[in-house]
């Protein structure tokens, strides 16, 4: 049975998705902030637009939808376990994925918060988190991934960037201060990653995609 400790309740964000694919967040205050992907989005979309040019708007458009589909289910599937919900046994890839890394979800206790809306004014951000918890039994912003193919570090930046942003609107809501970053990734047909990083190292990258950001605006 996980165990929730949740330090205090926080408000639901209400969120809104524009045609051009930017969400946005309604802070406590009323005030309209990006989303934490979004920002940290900015820098991968030409990557992603000539990628899509390469491959055709077709296919481009079937292995998006399959992508995002499968990472949606694996998620809910996690957020189910960690609930302490019995997951039945599904016939799909996000069932397979999701079992391979229960070993992981295992290292997981005294949860904080689970899909929970952050916001920073400080950062000028909002996101919804996967999971904030010990792993390990030490408190960690820890992200959830499904990948295709097997990935380094380097290849991750962004997610890091992401987990930066979560820990720094943790602190600034919270008091108390999350050092350590987890992504968590299940790949398909191969063995899960498990990414576990410093705060402190990817501040710099957090910084660089806001800039970036303000920049493309």
């Amino acid at each position: 049975m996980f165990v929730y400790c949740q330090p205090k309740e926080l408000p639901v964000l209400e969120s809104v998705t524009q045609p051009d694919g930017k969400r946005y967040y309604v802070s406590p205050s009323g005030k309209k902030l990006p989303s934490v992907t979004t920002v940290v989005g900015a820098q991968k979309k030409q990557a992603l637009l000539e990628w899509r040019k390469r491959v055709g708007e077709e296919e481009a458009n079937r292995i998006s939808r399959q992508a995002s589909s499968r990472g949606t289910n694996v998620h809910s599937i996690c957020e189910n376990y960690l609930n302490n919900e019995e997951i039945p046994f599904q016939m799909n890839d996000a069932y397979e994925m999701f079992h391979s890394i229960i070993p992981e979800l295992k290292r997981i206790n005294n949860i904080h918060y689970q899909e929970a809306a952050l916001w920073s004014k400080t950062l000028g951000m909002a996101g919804r988190v996967d999971c904030i918890a010990e792993y390990e039994g030490v408190l960690s912003v820890i992200d959830f991934k499904t990948s295709k193919r097997v990935k380094n570090k380097e290849d991750i930046d962004n997610y890091f960037a992401q987990c930066v942003a979560y820990s720094m609107m943790y602190e600034e809501l919270i008091g108390e201060p999350i050092n350590n970053l987890v992504i968590v990734m299940a790949v398909e047909n191969s063995v899960p990653l498990i990414f576990k990083q410093q705060t402190s190292d990817h501040i710099p990258g957090l910084v660089r995609a806001i800039q970036y950001y303000k920049e493309q605006k």
